[in-house]
C-alpha cells in the first residue's frame, strides 16, 4: 500500500505547504496548488491505535455564511476539482501511514458546500472509494451540507452508498435562519424531508450535526423541538460544543455551552427516542476543531517556503484561505 500511495505522488499537482500537529494528536495540513490557492485538510487518529479518519474541503472558500464557522468570513474563492479533492486524501492517507495508521473513514466537513460541488465531489469519491483506485469504501465516505435540497437529492441519484451529514444547527427556522442562512431558501421541513428521501433509497441513517450555541439553540425547548422534528426518522444527532472564532459575519460573538448543559440536551433527546451522542473536541489547541478553521498566513517572505504557520498581524502576512472543521 505504500508503493501505491508513493506512485500516486508522481506528478501531483499539489503539495503540502505546513504541517501542524495538536496535543491530542490532530494533524492540520495545508495544501497548496499551483493557482496559488490553498486548502486546509485534517487526520485524527482513532482510538485504535492502528486506525485514524480524515476531513476534506470542497471549495476554497465558503458561501453558505453560517455565523458560527470561521470559514465563511472571506467568501467563495472556487470548486476544487475532483484532482484536487483525491489530493488531499492522497496526502492525508500518506500522512497516517507515516505514523503507522490507516485510514478508515472520509469526511466532506472541511471548507465549502460539497452540494454547490457536486460535480467534481461524485467523481472524487469514485477514485477514493473504489476498490481498484482509493479502495477505501463506499460506506467510509460520508458527505455533509448545510441542507442544499436539490443536491441531497442528486446524490441520493447517484446511488453511491456513501453516509449524509445534515449540519441542521436548529429545529426552527427562526433561530436557523439567524445562524444558517441559507435556511431562508431551504427550510427546517424541507431538508429534513430530503434527507429522509436520501435514507429511503440509500438505506444508510443520516447523522444531524447540532453545533450548541450558549443562549441560542442550547435550550430545552430547543431539544424537544428537536425531538418532534425528527419522529419517526432513523437519524444519529451528533452534538458539537462550541469553538470559539471571534466574532461571526453579523458581529455576533458566541460561547460554548457548558458540557453539563450540552449532556443534558443530549439526555433529553434519548428520553424521546432520538439517538444523540457529544462530540468530543479535537485539534482545537492548533485552531482544527469543528468551525475553526479559516486562514492561515505566512511572512510575505516566506511565502513558496516550507516554513512553519504563524498568525501574525494581517497587515505583514501573506493570508492563505483554508478550511472548517
Amino acid at each position: 500500500m505504500q508503493a501505491w500511495v508513493e506512485r500516486r505522488f508522481d506528478g501531483l499537482g499539489s503539495h503540502v505547504r505546513t504541517r501542524t500537529k495538536s496535543a491530542d494528536g490532530t494533524i492540520k495540513l495545508l495544501v497548496a496548488f499551483p493557482d496559488g490557492a490553498a486548502v486546509e485538510s485534517v487526520l485524527m487518529p482513532g482510538y485504535r491505535p492502528d486506525r485514524a479518519a480524515c476531513c476534506v474541503s470542497s471549495q476554497v472558500g465558503c458561501a453558505m455564511g453560517c455565523d458560527f464557522c470561521a470559514s465563511t468570513k472571506f467568501g467563495l474563492e472556487r470548486n476544487l476539482t475532483a484532482a484536487e479533492i483525491v489530493e488531499q486524501f492522497l496526502h492525508l492517507k500518506r500522512e497516517a501511514m507515516s505514523i503507522g495508521r490507516r485510514l478508515t473513514s472520509l469526511v466532506f466537513m472541511g471548507m465549502g458546500e460539497p452540494m454547490h460541488n457536486l460535480d467534481n465531489v461524485i467523481p472524487a469519491i469514485h477514485r477514493i472509494a473504489d476498490p481498484g483506485m482509493g479502495a477505501l469504501g463506499w460506506r467510509q465516505v460520508t458527505v455533509s451540507t448545510v441542507g442544499i435540497v436539490p443536491g441531497i437529492d442528486k446524490l441520493a441519484e447517484a446511488d453511491l452508498n456513501v453516509h449524509l451529514a445534515l449540519s441542521l444547527h436548529a429545529a426552527d427556522d427562526a433561530t436557523r435562519s439567524r445562524i444558517v442562512p441559507m435556511n431562508r431558501r431551504y427550510p427546517v421541513k424541507e431538508i429534513v424531508a430530503a434527507a429522509k428521501r436520501l435514507a429511503a433509497r440509500t438505506g444508510r441513517i443520516p447523522t444531524i450535526e447540532y453545533c450548541t450555541l450558549a443562549g441560542v439553540n442550547d435550550c430545552d425547548e430547543q431539544a424537544v423541538l428537536l425531538a418532534e422534528l425528527l419522529r419517526g426518522f432513523r437519524a444519529h444527532v451528533n452534538l458539537i460544543p462550541y469553538n470559539p472564532i471571534g466574532a461571526g459575519l453579523s458581529g455576533a460573538r458566541y460561547e460554548r455551552p457548558s458540557l453539563e448543559r450540552v449532556r443534558q440536551f443530549a439526555e433529553l433527546l434519548r428520553e424521546r427516542g432520538v439517538v444523540a451522542h457529544v462530540r468530543d473536541t479535537r485539534g482545537d489547541d492548533v485552531s482544527a476543531a469543528c468551525g475553526q478553521l479559516r486562514e492561515t498566513a505566512f511572512p510575505a517572505a516566506a511565502f513558496g517556503s516550507e516554513a512553519q504557520a504563524r498568525r501574525e498581524p494581517l497587515g505583514s502576512l501573506v493570508p492563505v484561505r483554508t478550511a472548517r472543521f
